[in-house]
């Protein structure tokens, strides 16, 4: 066993002061140290000898491992500076040179878009009201106006958590909660936040994005304020060239309801954006249903207000010329540089 031992320390020790790469290094660990290594057979073969030379030949085996082990670490160290010396002699790096820095990030065009509408409602006396991203089937729909009977629910795709819960699908639920939580007081607050709908991502519609919801209620309150105020923000957001109007619609939460239109960045010559009508819809609003105002409170004999939802993606889109939504959220830097 004494000449199996030093034939194996030999043997390896030999070889190990031979190797110039790290690959060798590996394959060199592996036959010797290895769990099928030489020397994980060789601690085998000690069943083989008599009961009274097995301590001592295993004082020798554990020796040699430790000896191997240490001859390996030394001679690692060596083949890695070797290497690294003969890439240094042979490329052109010079490692005394800085190191290159790092470019700073910057606000993602979402989040940007996002600020210039909290500015712009803030110069006209809005606040930013938050609400949740998980509602309720009451919160989400019932207090809205839309019982589970009613078609209007069609219109939103919904990502249903359970019978109860759901994903929002607009950022109008914020409407009851901020009425409830201001009453009996007046209100002018703006909800921001991410939407959620089952739907497909084409080049104008993604299956979550951000809405920033209107609220205004007060005394004496018509339809004109509520043209004017969207109409103040479509100066102040877009420039004084773009032009605005106004179609009726239907909302369940709204009544009467309109939707808000812009001219589109095509200049009239029609795009993927807006399908080859020359408009762009930036907004939905209407002035707040009466059975909404009393779900949140008010009484609507005394008060009445109106409420406006807009993308946020959109905004961005008509006011840069993007013509697909799909960019935002595709991480290309090549993109997201540009802003």
């Amino acid at each position: 066993m004494k000449e199996k031992i030093q034939e194996l320390r030999n043997s390896g020790l030999g070889k190990l002061e031979k190797l110039v790469t790290t690959d060798q290094l590996s394959d060199w660990h592996r036959d010797f140290l290895g769990r099928k290594g030489e020397l994980t057979l060789l601690l085998k073969q000690l069943g083989e000898l008599p009961a009274e030379e097995r301590p001592a030949a295993g004082k020798e085996v554990n020796r040699l491992k430790l000896e191997l082990q240490e001859a390996f670490d030394t001679n690692q160290d060596r083949v890695r500076q070797q290497q690294l010396q003969q890439e240094l002699d042979s490329d052109d790096l010079d490692v005394t040179l800085p190191g290159r820095p790092c470019s700073p990030g910057h606000l993602h065009l979402t989040t940007q878009t996002l600020r210039k509408i909290y500015r712009i409602f803030q110069e006209m006396g809005f606040q930013v009201y938050e609400a949740p991203d998980v509602e309720t089937d009451e919160y989400n729909f019932q207090l809205l106006n839309i019982p589970e009977y009613h078609p209007a629910r069609d219109m939103w795709d919904t990502f249903w958590v359970n019978d109860e819960v759901v994903l929002r699908t607009h950022t109008s639920p914020g409407q009851i909660r901020a009425m409830r939580e201001y009453h009996p007081n007046p209100i002018r607050v703006i909800l921001p936040g991410k939407c959620y709908r089952y739907e497909q991502i084409t080049p104008r519609s993604e299956h979550q994005f951000f809405q920033v919801e209107g609220l205004t209620v007060g005394r004496n309150i018509r339809l004109t304020d509520l043209i004017g105020v969207m109409t103040e923000f479509a100066k102040k957001m877009y420039g004084q060239q773009r032009q605005i109007r106004i179609r009726g619609s239907y909302f369940p939460f709204t009544e009467p309801s309109i939707e808000i239109d812009m001219s589109c960045t095509c200049e009239g010559a029609g795009c993927r954006l807006c399908k080859k009508t020359g408009w762009l819809e930036i907004a939905g609003a209407g002035m707040v249903h009466p059975v909404v105002l009393s779900n949140g409170g008010y009484d609507p004999e005394e008060w009445n207000g109106f409420a406006f939802g807009m993308g946020v993606e959109r905004p961005a889109m008509l006011k840069h010329g993007i013509d697909d939504i799909r960019y935002f959220y595709s991480n290309d830097l090549r993109f997201l540089r540009q802003f």
